[in-house]
């Protein structure tokens, strides 16, 4: 019991650090929130009317852009993993009486609670808008651990990334996150693409999820989505988790 308060205690140390440090680099936060926030009024207000006439595209795109803007918020946890190992943060930490796993775990819980905190302000900005979510108590719990799902799987393929590149090259891993989404259903319809784009789309992990958390949202049925969204998120999660303790026990030794 006594080494797990002292890991949990460890953890919130490393997570406020994080958090302190989002707080000094105000650019960041600005553009965390006005790349989605702006996606959003540019398909709502300009393309909206001819994607999806009548109205209501902001209840079929808000998903998707929820989705962006976790993946975005993700990647960002990349460049401050490269940056602490090549500042040699990490290397000071080790000399401390510390667990030495606990500096990810902070970069991972502070994303997490950095990407709900973006979440809800597009959210609220979507509203404006016109989006009426028709979510029951249950749906919108589950959305929301969907969501943070999401969010946990990629930050830990971020924080992979982190550990294998240069803050440079990490900061590359934004463009990625920013492009897949609409090689998906976040946008329109997979069936609409050309057929050699059609497979891509409907088989990356974008497509499920964004699928699963709209009829979470809408008052639909996820269906086989759900699922397939779970082991999505599941899997990538485990696939960057696993790899992130090979890479940082390697560097450790």
């Amino acid at each position: 019991m006594t080494a797990i308060f002292l890991y949990a205690n460890n953890t919130g140390t490393m997570v406020r650090r994080e958090l302190f440090r989002t707080l000094r680099t105000v650019d960041s936060i600005v553009i965390s929130l006005m790349v989605p926030v702006g996606i959003l009024f540019a398909f709502v207000w300009v393309f909206g009317g001819a994607i999806q006439s009548g109205g209501g595209y902001v209840n079929y795109v808000m998903p998707g852009l929820l989705l962006m803007c976790a993946a975005f918020g993700s990647s960002q946890t990349a460049v401050s993993v490269a940056q602490d190992i090549k500042s040699g943060v990490v290397d000071r930490f080790r000399t401390m009486p510390i667990a030495g796993s606990t500096v990810l775990a902070g970069h991972v819980v502070a994303s997490a609670l950095r990407n709900l905190a973006t979440s809800a302000v597009l959210l609220g900005c979507a509203v404006v808008l016109g989006f009426r979510p028709q979510a029951t108590w249950g749906s919108a719990l589950a959305a929301i651990a969907l969501l943070l799902g999401f969010v946990l799987a990629f930050t830990w393929l971020s924080t992979l990334a982190g550990l294998l590149l240069s803050p440079e090259a990490a900061s590359g891993l934004t463009s990625i996150t920013i492009f897949l989404p609409y090689v998906s259903s976040a946008f329109v319809r997979p069936e609409t693409m050309p057929s050699w784009l059609r497979g891509f789309a409907e088989h990356q992990p974008f497509t499920p999820v964004t699928e699963a958390l709209r009829a979470l949202l809408l008052g639909g049925d996820a269906g086989s989505a759900g699922w397939i969204a779970v082991a999505w998120c599941v899997g990538l999660g485990f696939a960057g988790w696993v790899g992130s303790a090979m890479i940082f026990r390697g560097r450790r030794s």
